[in-house]
């Protein structure tokens, strides 16, 4: 099969010979002109007998027949948008917008005119996704894993049951650790508690300098003081961290029902999976941290994170999943932030929801995101670098 290009230049040599041409031959002109393109006969005569096809002439684009509806002018305040809300996806970014837009505004970072805010309320997902191609990020690689089973008590802490966790309702957390322990997972460094309500996406992550059985217990116990409805159960994975006599007795006294995730099923904790990489890793990263030092900047990072993620970060929420053969069709809710989550429950006292309401007046999520910037500085520069000889990487 010839190119375009080559029917091209065979057009220009045929074209001008068979207009000159008797009847008897352009009839062989045009059967030879057909074996060689492939073309259909009618399509063949309208290129023979139309203008000549200008020699190395680039192909006519198509004109719009319409103007485009979102001019330039919007892409830049849709980034300082974007960039606010720390890169999410279209799909979680545009229900949001509306409140986004009043948030930016009330604390003077941004200033739109009514044009551009009627263009950013309309605004699709799809076209969002258009507007801010090259602005997306490259991901990082995953870090090490480095939960060890905990052999004692897993017959008095039962595997997860959906019968047993009431989903419709907040209170029962997904628990996990993340570690901080750079190519090496040798000594000791610290690590990050994530815990994640499954009902309302409210999560919080608390700085440990060490996976301690005692430091896992006690923060879990601060947690619960400053959760802003009652911890009704906690599931955690097979780690010894969380599998011990200390977290299992608290739980047993204060009515908290506990359980734990099939060992090496990270999809019965896809929930706190999530956050370990939205919540830690994009802001923290791979790096290994130890000390004091790092432990109190690893602290400090941690409480303006938990305010943007929980007041200013929409979350998508999945309602319904339906296999169709060999794909798997899922339905999701309106994206919204766990806080807007929480106002919607009655698990949640007035005084709470009050209180909250005066804070979230306060976020700016430019500055909070500044914040995060300056302590994320700080924290890298306290990052323990070990020679590729001196790294231990466990074998998978």
């Amino acid at each position: 099969m010839m190119s375009i290009s080559a029917r091209r230049e065979l057009l220009a040599q045929v074209a001008p010979r068979y207009r000159c041409a008797s009847p008897a031959e352009k009839r062989h002109i045009l059967d030879e002109f057909i074996h060689n393109t492939g073309y259909h006969r009618k399509y063949a005569l309208a290129l023979l007998h139309g203008p000549l096809p200008e020699r190395n002439a680039p192909p006519k684009r198509r004109s719009r027949r319409h103007p485009p509806k979102y001019p330039a002018t919007i892409r830049a305040p849709l980034v300082t948008l974007w960039q606010a809300a720390n890169g999410i996806c279209a799909k979680r970014l545009v229900p949001f917008l509306p409140e986004l837009i009043t948030i930016l505004e009330r604390h003077q970072e941004l200033t739109l005119e009514p044009s551009q805010r009627a263009l950013l309320l309309q605004i699709s997902p799809a076209t969002v996704d258009r507007l801010l191609r090259h602005e997306r990020q490259v991901r990082q690689p995953r870090g090490l894993g480095t939960t060890k089973p905990g052999t004692l008590l897993k017959r008095q802490i039962p595997i997860r049951t959906f019968s047993t966790w009431d989903e419709t309702r907040p209170g029962f957390l997904e628990v996990d650790l993340v570690a901080h322990c750079g190519q090496s997972a040798e000594g000791e460094y610290l690590h990050t508690l994530v815990l994640t309500d499954l009902y309302t996406a409210w999560t919080l992550c608390v700085a440990l300098p060490n996976r301690s059985q005692q430091q896992v217990s006690a923060a879990i116990a601060r947690v619960r003081e400053s959760l802003p409805f009652p911890l009704l159960g906690l599931d955690s994975d097979n780690g010894s961290e969380f599998i011990n006599a200390n977290l299992l007795r608290y739980c047993q006294q204060e009515r908290i029902t506990f359980t734990r995730s099939r060992p090496y099923r990270k999809n019965d904790q896809a929930h706190v999976e999530q956050k370990n990489w939205t919540h830690v890793r994009q802001f923290v990263g791979h790096g290994r941290y130890t000390g004091s030092a790092a432990h109190q900047v690893l602290t400090a990072l941690y409480e303006p994170l938990n305010l943007y993620m929980n007041f200013l970060q929409p979350t998508l929420k999945l309602v319904a999943k339906q296999q169709v053969g060999g794909k798997v069709h899922k339905r999701y809710d309106t994206a919204r932030t766990p806080y807007q989550r929480i106002l919607e429950v009655s698990e949640v006292s007035s005084d709470t929801s009050k209180a909250f309401g005066l804070l979230y007046e306060t976020l700016n999520p430019v500055a909070l995101l500044r914040q995060l910037d300056r302590l994320q500085r700080q924290l890298w520069t306290l990052e323990i670098v070990r020679s590729a000889s001196e790294a231990t990487i466990p074998q998978e």
